[in-house]
């Protein structure tokens, strides 16, 4: 039986990590960043931050050891991606991310919107999650279902996937999937012949996930670790953060 995605990530995480140092854990409003010292230097990892949208006295699932994050190791912080807490998730995948050696010799500078357009041209487009560019796409694509657990005017709401993503010849699954533990279901509803990409913030630049049916990875490489420290601090959305590149690995 196949592990689960978020074991096999964890699985291919350096072993050496267990030593190296977790230097800051920021959980801000849109966005989560983990920065770890390691023999290479100084390196940084994104994730969306999923809080549920509303204030809570205290209750529901916070982030346990708030406060003494740092005093964890990098391979206990990015276990926290298995957490049912999704803010908790987000730390543990911050943390992979910043963990991964990514093959930049294997990486390109290519919108993950660009390959949904020309892999979509005259077929059926699925998206896991609503993007910024949809309406751009619409434009350029034969025809586009939006999965979305919070639909917007046009969109589908989640529980729609069994039906949509089984008829898509492209699928693009947002890496949220990996904070609230869907995205193994969703990639089973894929068709075999499917073109699938992963993309936003929180995807691992990992060659991992080829295994799971993922034809491209597009992630995020930071090469600012600083910068986009501070602007995660102060509230910062994605698009806001600076000092990242936006990488695809291809199959």
């Amino acid at each position: 039986m196949q592990l689960s995605v978020i074991e096999a990530l964890l699985n291919s995480l350096p072993e050496q990590a267990g030593s190296w140092a977790v230097r800051d854990v920021r959980i801000g409003l849109f966005q989560t960043i983990v920065v770890v010292d390691t023999p290479r230097g100084v390196r940084g990892g994104l994730a969306s931050t999923l809080a549920g949208g509303q204030h809570q006295h205290g209750e529901g699932q916070g982030v346990r050891d708030a406060g003494r994050l740092t005093d964890y190791d990098p391979l206990s912080l990015a276990a926290l991606g298995r957490s049912d807490s999704a803010m908790e998730a987000a730390v543990g995948l911050a943390a992979m991310n910043a963990l991964i050696d990514v093959d930049e010799a294997r990486c390109v500078e290519v919108n993950a919107a660009d390959i949904l357009a020309e892999r979509g041209a005259g077929k059926r487009v699925a998206i896991v999650g609503h993007f910024p560019f949809v309406p751009q796409l619409c434009q350029k694509i034969g025809m586009l279902d939006v999965l979305e657990l919070n639909p917007r005017e046009g969109d589908l709401p989640a529980d729609q996937a069994a039906r949509v993503l089984p008829e898509a010849d492209v699928v693009a699954i947002t890496g949220t999937t990996l904070l609230n533990h869907t995205f193994d279901a969703l990639v089973a509803l894929c068709s075999p012949e499917a073109y699938v990409v992963m993309l936003g913030g929180t995807t691992p630049l990992s060659p991992v996930l080829f295994d799971y049916g993922v034809d491209a990875v597009a992630g995020t490489q930071l090469v600012d670790v600083e910068a986009a420290l501070r602007a995660v601090g102060e509230g910062a959305s994605f698009r806001q953060v600076p000092g990242r590149r936006l990488l695809t690995l291809f199959r």
